[in-house]
């Protein structure tokens, strides 16, 4: 008797899903709770795991098709497994069977091929978030022939928020790029095809490699004296000025893959010298973009997505927010002291070090609750009043400043925050940050003090209504009970949106900051 594999229920706040991978096909042998099928949501990915062990007789939802909560994807029946069905279909059509075995031996001898009879698979892009429109290819971490495993990251997709993975479908090989790296795709955009196979079957032989990437491939490797670069790795290469001779390859043959330029560009292991910079080499000089020769050189390079984004946020924000900053200073010795005092001890509790800004959010969080004026944000002509506070923190990466939002901050205890702070500021220099991790926060701390920024002016994230800036702490003399002494102090600045916040409730609001710094004890005392 078949057994139905339905959907998952979706959450309230999720209408339908797309069908992003089907990691069995019809004929295919499963066992109870392996992993059949990904749907996608506007939200998160959702897993269908097989309710019980058969074979997959029926797929009723394609890859790509959408689907609705608890609607029925595909059949599975009680047959024999894959490799048994496949030994009697042999028994009983053995002639059929060794003609077609005599092209496959062909294919080997000349066209490379992923696996034999191994089934292929567009690979698309992501269904993009209603706010996305597009993205760009960012790079290919795998290449024509290369073989892959399932699961690891093939593509890179930039948009305008954050860097989306795209991973393969199963064990196999790309056949053809179809979206070469630089280039604009749509949701679901189909970017390659993908050969299903075994492993390391999938890549062609060494005389082939080179045939089959120039075939496929409008952008193959380039061999550099006698090091093969990649092409992601190529243009590394070449926007660093680097020494590929200075630089050990990792791939298959000693082929230079992207992460062995990133490691070289890190630890600056293969820096040209002072002649070879000059001279340079004929194909790294023609890979590198587009430069004016001379004694006064200019390289132009397109503005990324994310750097388009920002640059209209930061435009809009002050075009269209009456923009009004207050200035106050706090001295940091209490809290700089506490920090001192119980460093090691916070280290082996919570496996995670103490820093300034656990000390600012909980600050902020209390000062938003006094006045939910600065903890609202405007929907047109409406004020939208937020009973809960999610702070942004602004997180600086390679590329661009991004800002994810640290839930319920009110809630939160100091290493919850640290620890949050930490693993952001990991994954969004990998590109690794969800978009629903950068939405809907009600206010903002940006610190530019870590970079020396002394006094600054930032510009409000909307629809927030206010963004406070942290700077660097520096010690000056300050007159204390009528003496004068060297204390370290710090500048904080509060922009915000006049339309909203009037100057006395932004002017307490600070205060109210300096006050619970000055005097930690307050934060735990909520007094």
């Amino acid at each position: 008797m078949a057994t139905e594999i339905k959907a998952p229920s979706f959450p309230e706040s999720v209408a339908e899903g797309s069908v992003a991978a089907w990691h069995k096909k019809p004929g295919d042998s499963v066992e109870r709770d392996e992993l059949i099928v990904e749907i996608e949501t506007d939200k998160v990915v959702l897993e269908v795991v097989a309710p019980e062990a058969g074979t997959l007789t029926e797929v009723l939802a394609e890859e790509g098709d959408t689907v609705e909560s608890e609607q029925v994807l595909g059949r599975l029946g009680e047959g024999q497994a894959s490799g048994e069905a496949g030994n009697a279909d042999k028994s009983e059509g053995k002639s059929e069977e060794s003609e077609g075995d005599k092209p496959a031996a062909g294919d080997a001898a000349g066209e490379a091929k992923p696996a034999a009879g191994g089934a292929q698979h567009e690979v698309k892009a992501p269904t993009f978030p209603e706010s996305i429109q597009e993205g760009t290819v960012a790079s290919w971490n795998k290449q024509v022939g290369e073989a892959v495993k399932r699961d690891e990251v093939l593509a890179e997709i930039e948009t305008d928020k954050v860097v989306l993975e795209v991973v393969a479908p199963a064990d196999g090989a790309l056949i053809e790029i179809k979206a070469e790296e630089g280039s604009q795709v749509e949701s679901e955009a189909v970017l390659a095809l993908f050969g299903e196979g075994a492993g390391g079957d999938a890549a062609p032989s060494a005389g082939e490699d080179k045939a089959a990437a120039s075939a496929d491939d409008g952008e193959s490797d380039e061999k550099v004296g006698d090091k093969i670069l990649a092409p992601a790795a190529r243009k590394l290469v070449a926007e660093h000025d680097l020494d590929v001779n200075k630089i050990e390859g990792t791939g298959k043959g000693g082929r230079i893959l992207k992460e062995d330029v990133q490691k070289a560009v890190k630890d600056g292991s293969a820096k040209k010298t002072a002649a070879k910079s000059s001279a340079g080499s004929k194909p790294a000089a023609a890979a590198a973009a587009p430069a004016v020769e001379g004694e006064r050189p200019e390289k132009r390079v397109p503005m990324t997505r994310l750097r388009k984004t920002i640059a209209k946020r930061l435009v809009e924000a002050q075009q269209t927010a009456a923009m009004l900053t207050t200035y106050n200073e706090v001295d940091m010795g209490a809290v700089m002291d506490l920090r001192a005092q119980y460093k090691e001890t916070f280290l082996k509790a919570h496996d995670t070090k103490l820093g300034f800004m656990g000390f600012f959010v909980k600050a902020a969080s209390e000062a938003l609750k006094r006045f939910p004026d600065v903890n609202a944000s405007i929907d047109g002509t409406d004020i939208v009043y937020h009973g809960y506070q999610d702070i942004g923190v602004a997180v600086s990466t390679d590329r661009g400043l991004v800002v994810p939002v640290l839930r319920d901050t009110d809630s939160m205890k100091i290493a919850d925050v640290e620890k949050g702070i930490v693993d952001f500021g990991k994954r969004a220099r990998d590109g690794k940050l969800g978009i629903d991790e950068m939405q809907g926060g009600t206010f903002t701390i940006t610190n530019g003090g870590i970079f020396g920024s002394l006094l600054s002016t930032p510009i409000i994230n909307p629809p927030q209504t206010a963004i406070l800036g942290m700077h660097k702490i520096q010690e000056r003399p300050m007159a204390v009970n009528g003496k004068v002494e060297i204390r370290p102090m710090m500048y904080l600045a509060l922009s915000y949106d006049h339309r909203m916040i009037d100057g006395k409730d932004a002017v307490q609001f600070l205060v109210t900051i300096k006050e619970l710094l000055e005097d930690p004890a307050r934060l735990l005392l909520d007094i």
